[in-house]
């Protein structure tokens, strides 16, 4: 089994099980990404976790299933990336938020993988590769678009230019890891977040991540009127009434 979806009731877990390749892009893990991502529309689950076995996060494409494509007709090589570039918007448009668990390593479209989650839990031994240029290939599935939004131009373009790989306290320390943890703690410290997300509003937590999703695409002008129509609904609802009783009352509040 190369990938599978585990239910833990308030959360799904995608494991990538492709062990034998280093965690690499499997037709498996395409469907359990996008079944996952159909099943967090239940009211249910608070949080998406994406993360692999054997220790190694996901070496992106399968280089066997490269070749055989170079047989293809180039429309038809585009089919195939949209269907990568379909899980990419699948995550960016998860109802809750998906938090990848990361270990040993992320290259090429496992670097997008990881980059397309609202956060990331890295190991200390991890190692982010732009690999592409290195099989004489070119960024895909929003890579180049999530360098240019979390890092400086110069390091982005050291990573796809050269290939060189970034460690994990490196990428930390200019914001685009939110926690760095031992190495084989990933997943403890992904299900701890999922834990403080799943005391949140279900709801607004959705509402913010599109919010934020959205503002490095339009305008200030275009955001503040988001933000003003998704502030004056949000107002209205039960979350916002139990959120501002249990303030006032000095309490914890109680979303579920």
């Amino acid at each position: 089994m190369t990938a599978r979806i585990e239910d833990k009731g308030d959360r799904l877990i995608i494991w990538n099980g492709n062990t034998a390749k280093r965690g690499a892009l499997s037709p498996e893990l395409y469907e359990c990404i996008a079944a996952a991502m159909e099943q967090a529309q239940d009211p249910r689950i608070r949080a998406v976790i994406l993360t692999s076995e054997g220790g190694f996060f996901c070496a992106g494409g399968d280089l066997n299933v490269l070749i055989a494509r170079r047989k293809m007709a180039e429309a038809d090589r585009r089919d195939r990336i949209d269907d990568l570039h379909d899980l990419v918007r699948s995550i960016r448009a998860c109802p809750v938020p998906v938090i990848a668990a990361v270990e040993g390593g992320a290259a090429g479209a496992g670097l997008s993988l990881a980059l397309a989650c609202d956060l990331i839990v890295a190991s200390e031994t991890t190692k982010f590769t732009a690999a592409y240029v290195k099989a004489g290939l070119v960024p895909d599935a929003g890579l180049t678009a999530a360098l240019a939004r979390m890092i400086p131009r110069p390091l982005a373009m050291e990573m796809c230019l050269m290939g060189r790989p970034v460690m994990a306290q490196r990428f930390a320390d200019l914001g685009a890891v939110n926690l760095i943890c031992p190495e084989g703690q990933a997943m403890t410290e992904a299900m701890a977040l999922a834990d403080a997300l799943a005391a949140g509003p279900r709801t607004a937590q959705g509402v913010i991540r599109g919010l934020v999703g959205a503002a490095y695409d339009v305008t200030e002008a275009a955001q503040l009127d988001a933000e003003r129509d998704a502030m004056a609904h949000a107002a209205g609802q039960a979350e916002a009434a139990e959120g501002i009783a249990a303030f006032l009352e000095k309490r914890p509040p109680n979303y579920r």
